[in-house]
């Protein structure tokens, strides 16, 4: 049977309402970059990371690595900081910093990642093909909502976030290094009316001190 992400993890991605809860640890494929993702090299940087995950994707599939193995790609993540401070609406897109990253079944391995690293750089083009990298990592406690519609309104879901923090005594502890939040994109931005955007915002949290 197929492994449907939108249903045998719904409530790691598709949350009701604001929700706390603990995720184990969990690989992904992850690409470290800067800046104002509006600019042409975030783009080839989501682009570095979908030809491998498909080619480990269609390895499972094939029964290449071990009993086949069917699943849903998992949706497009991002860790986000930025290198001066700013934040809201005082926010410089330029200093930015972000690592983006995919999900990958708990069965792979880093072998199998460079694997499939190496054969995708010897058939396609890409200059982040080589900065890829295999990460796994356990979030541990977070809260988390979902923020429908342009990213440019995110505040107004993070607030609810902020709210929930301080009704359970906790405070929001930096992700994967020292970014300050998750995000995980349930639709495309390429494909999708910014008013239709539906997003996974996410803190990483522990008691407060």
């Amino acid at each position: 049977m197929k492994h449907e992400w939108r249903r045998a993890e719904k409530g790691w991605y598709l949350p009701k309402s604001p929700t706390r809860l603990t995720l184990p640890q969990l690989n992904f494929i992850t690409l470290t970059g800067a800046g104002d993702p509006n600019q042409p090299a975030f783009g080839e940087h989501v682009a570095a990371l979908y030809p491998v995950a498909y080619q480990l994707r269609m390895a499972l599939k094939r029964g290449e690595l071990g009993d086949p193995y069917e699943y849903t790609v998992y949706p497009l993540e991002g860790v986000w900081t930025t290198t001066d401070g700013s934040r809201g609406a005082t926010l410089n897109k330029a200093a930015l910093k972000y690592k983006i990253m995919l999900r990958q079944p708990d069965r792979l391995t880093v072998a199998d990642f460079e694997a499939a690293r190496d054969q995708v750089l010897a058939k396609k083009t890409n200059p982040y093909f080589a900065d890829l990298q295999w990460e796994t990592y356990a979030e541990g406690t977070v809260v988390q909502a979902i923020h429908h519609g342009p990213f440019a309104t995110e505040a107004e879901t993070f607030a609810q976030l902020q709210q929930v923090v301080a009704e359970n005594d906790l405070q929001v502890t930096p992700t994967m290094g020292d970014y300050w939040h998750r995000e995980i994109y349930l639709t495309d931005p390429r494909r999708t009316a910014p008013e239709k955007a539906k997003t996974v915002l996410r803190y990483r949290v522990r008691p407060r001190d």
